[in-house]
């Protein structure tokens, strides 16, 4: 580790912050991720010596992760078991969506790109089209022999464009969605957050020793909600510590964008940023299906089956009071469902890479 490295990560929050502060003077959306991860992305991409440190967002994560799984009470947490139906087709449309935006990401550039084999160009489409989980996908790509720098790419710049366009868009349109908080999760009790912090602490380090994905968040957040389930609120969790794990979480976000992502195949970003577009209209158009057939809002199920990350969309659902359980939910079973499933699918679609 490089002795500039604590100057860079100092100087990177303190432009965070500075961000942040200006979105919340502007009453955008989500300021302290937003902002964040617009200001970080840009100096990155300008050539600026932005850092994020690992324990940084990991503690991020696992401060959101806490406060979200507060929200699962028995009587939420019955709504969300009636809800099985409409969870397994918003997977299975997951699922589906990613393969056939991979296709369509091969067919369009595979006759441009000659310098790729066929069987790696497939696995480069099919593991930047999958939904969810970025970094994984990045990683199973790489087993199946795919340009690797360009499924990083993909899930990055996808994931910029949802979590920017959506907590806006949400904003301006006035809608409401499904927030059902308990009262007694609103107080902090110090003594309680030190209980929870320990506890869901150890959990999250649970599911890291194990190799889980997104082990702060998720490890977390079970923990919070077995508590919360079994009606053991201990507290609340402090706005300004919410706020300081979305800054945090928007930092690591935005360092992604490097200047050398700006070269990265400028045809095949400009396709993933069209298809993004698409993504998210065609997946509004399933969540008002759902809306109609489960009678929940249309914008909780937005967020739900949004091609967004897990992390974001909760963290929207929650400062727009949008529906944090279901929203959570969905996205938490598509996560697993994608990291079970996505790489036999290839397999057996694609057997031999062709």
């Amino acid at each position: 580790m490089s002795q500039l490295f604590p100057v860079r990560v100092a100087a990177t929050l303190a432009l965070a912050w500075a961000a942040a502060a200006f979105c919340v003077a502007l009453g955008t959306p989500l300021p302290w991720m937003i902002g964040p991860l617009l200001a970080t992305s840009l100096v990155s991409m300008a050539g600026g010596p932005t850092e994020s440190w690992g324990p940084l967002r990991n503690t991020g994560q696992w401060t959101i992760g806490a406060a979200l799984g507060l929200y699962f009470t028995p009587e939420v947490v019955a709504l969300i078991g009636g809800l099985w139906w409409a969870i397994a087709l918003a997977v299975g449309w997951a699922l589906l969506l990613g393969w056939l935006f991979g296709a369509w990401l091969y067919r369009l550039h595979a006759p441009r790109m000659h310098g790729l084999p066929a069987p790696m160009m497939r696995a480069t489409s099919y593991f930047s089209g999958a939904i969810g989980a970025a970094s994984e996908m990045t990683l199973l790509s790489e087993r199946e022999n795919a340009r690797t720098d360009l499924v990083a790419a993909s899930h990055s710049l996808r994931l910029l464009i949802v979590t920017v366009t959506i907590p806006f868009a949400l904003q301006w349109s006035g809608l409401h969605g499904l927030d059902i908080l308990p009262p007694t999760v609103r107080h902090v009790w110090w003594p309680g957050l030190a209980l929870l912090a320990l506890a869901t602490g150890a959990g999250a380090w649970v599911m890291e020793r194990l190799g889980r994905a997104n082990p702060w968040f998720m490890g977390a957040m079970v923990v919070s909600m077995g508590l919360t389930m079994a009606g053991f609120v201990p507290s609340a969790v402090p706005q300004g510590l919410v706020n300081a794990a979305q800054l945090v979480i928007g930092v690591s976000l935005g360092v992604r964008f490097r200047k050398e992502f700006l070269h990265t195949a400028p045809r095949w970003l400009a396709s993933v940023a069209v298809g993004t577009v698409g993504l998210m209209a065609i997946c509004a158009a399933f969540a008002a299906l759902l809306a109609w057939a489960t009678g929940l809002p249309w914008v909780t199920l937005l967020l739900g089956t949004s091609p967004g990350g897990i992390t974001e969309m909760a963290i929207t659902a929650k400062v727009l009071q949008l529906g944090v359980p279901v929203v959570t939910a969905l996205q938490v079973c598509r996560l697993i469902a994608v990291l079970i499933l996505v790489e036999p699918m290839y397999r057996r679609i694609y057997p031999t890479g062709e």
